[in-house]
């Protein structure tokens, strides 16, 4: 009886596989691979030549189910979205961008690491924060977004196909992973233990949140 022989994957193939995924920087957004072949991450997309999308695990963001047409919108101008929680100009700008299918990657601003983050890529304190490319855009301003989407050469109406899913939101700074999280803590069932801080509520008033949820010292 033939049997099928078992594939077989030289254990260098998956170190490197390993290696790669260690080597990727975690705020990577972008990929970027040069005239010469060289292969470089960004967070922000370079202004003079396009970039590969990268999801939160480092896989590239799928354009396959796209029309060609906004493919290569979304190659030249990716679009991202900074948002955070109880913060109703955010909502109102998620809202905007996926009313018009308008592919985007969006990142969570929730904790301290995260403002800092934020700070740091963007030089601001204030939500909801839009990338067109290597445009910044801060605030909600619906009018100010149309004019962007539309000289990066969005659609004025959704051309996205009908069974399309926006990426779930990831934070901006990734959980630290803890001792024990893989087998779990004593004492928890074997559930991994919280590695994200609970974010106290900002009084309403305060720094202009408007009573949500925001890393002290932000702002909506």
């Amino acid at each position: 009886m033939y049997r099928k022989p078992a594939l077989f994957i030289p254990a260098s193939l998956l170190l490197g596989a390993s290696a790669l995924m260690l080597a990727l920087p975690a705020w990577a957004l972008y990929k970027v691979v040069g005239p010469d072949g060289k292969v470089t991450y960004t967070d922000r997309p370079p202004p003079n030549q396009p970039a590969q999308a990268l999801k939160a695990d480092g896989s590239p963001v799928s354009a396959d189910r796209l029309p060609y047409a906004l493919q290569q919108v979304v190659g030249r101008y990716p679009v991202v979205l900074y948002t955070g929680r109880g913060c109703a100009p955010c909502d109102a700008g998620r809202q905007m961008l996926k009313a018009r299918g308008v592919p985007f990657t969006e990142k969570t601003v929730t904790t301290a690491e995260d403002a800092k983050a934020l700070q740091r890529a963007e030089n601001t304190d204030g939500l909801p924060v839009l990338r067109v490319g290597s445009k910044q855009l801060q605030g909600y301003s619906h009018s100010e977004w149309v004019s962007y989407l539309d000289a990066a050469g969005y659609p004025a109406q959704s051309a996205l196909p009908a069974t399309y899913q926006w990426p779930a939101p990831q934070p901006l700074v990734a959980p630290a992973p803890v001792a024990g999280e893989a087998s779990g803590a004593a004492g928890t069932g074997g559930r991994p233990m919280s590695t994200v801080e609970p974010v106290q509520p900002v009084p309403s008033g305060g720094n202009g949140n408007r009573g949500g949820s925001a890393p002290p010292g932000f702002r909506f």
